[in-house]
């Protein structure tokens, strides 16, 4: 179900909002806003999104969900926010083995990098450990803040949330994890629009970071925070709500169905 959920959630955000997140990416970029396209061709970049972002939202909560359901009921209470930052964590790392070809794809047509020859696996994989270093704060700082904003509600309504409740949870912790994660998100956009030829050592997370920093200060470090939070906070409303949609409508038909067609199933 989660295999599903996670899919839909994740594709139904990154065609929504595309248009935000190549704005984010075109501010980022070292060539500046306008060379890099400014607001023409806004979905340049979509396929490999289109392609890729089902199997990796889908990837990213089948392991997410299947670390909490394993480990919550052995964790006393009070240690599941560490619980959730740990499987979120983890959960990245996992779904990043195909977010971040994926990445690497989209922005460089976002930012109008034409790749001449072939695309190597070096190519693809530039960024790697810095969309982890992006990604594994965020997920650490959005999934607690999100399971306790869900918690919350839940005991001040005396009932369990609805989808829509839980998606206002979800877009305001997307927000808060967004505008705190956005320099790391700047320095990994920087890594994966270099030049092909670029020298190593000139694409290592600190040095991307002082460069950044000396070129544009902190203003720098922080290109593209509002359409980036702005993408954030609707794709977490749109993300979390559809996930917790698709979750209970699946959830609902399988209680439901009989017995001997869940058994048929479980052979197929």
């Amino acid at each position: 179900m989660s295999l599903v959920a996670g899919g839909l959630a994740g594709t139904s955000v990154d065609v929504i909002l595309y248009p935000l997140d190549t704005v984010k990416t075109r501010l980022q970029s070292k060539q500046g806003f306008v060379k890099s396209g400014g607001f023409s061709q806004l979905y340049k970049g979509i396929l490999p999104v289109v392609v890729g972002s089902a199997p990796s939202a889908s990837l990213f909560f089948v392991t997410y969900e299947s670390l909490k359901n394993v480990t919550q009921c052995r964790v006393p209470e009070r240690y599941h926010s560490l619980l959730h930052m740990g499987a979120a964590s983890l959960s990245e790392m996992v779904a990043c083995l195909i977010r971040v070809p994926v990445e690497v794809l989209k922005q460089r047509k976002q930012a109008l990098i034409l790749d001449k020859g072939t695309v190597n696996l070096r190519l693809l994989y530039c960024g790697y450990w810095s969309t982890i270093l992006r990604d594994m704060p965020f997920s650490f700082i959005q999934f607690p803040i999100w399971e306790q904003f869900k918690k919350i509600w839940s005991r001040h309504a005396g009932r369990e949330i609805l989808p829509v409740e839980s998606a206002v949870c979800g877009a305001i912790a997307g927000g808060i994890s967004a505008t705190i994660t956005t320099p790391l998100d700047v320095i990994k956009t920087r890594i994966m629009l270099a030049r092909r030829n670029e020298n190593a050592s000139k694409l290592k997370i600190l040095y991307v970071l002082k460069d950044v920093y000396n070129e544009k200060s902190l203003h720098g470090l922080f290109a593209g925070v509002g359409p980036r939070v702005i993408w954030i906070t609707l794709g977490g409303f749109i993300f979390f709500g559809t996930y917790e949609t698709a979750r209970n409508i699946m959830t609902k038909y399988f209680v439901s169905m009989p017995m001997s067609s869940k058994q048929s199933m479980k052979y197929e």
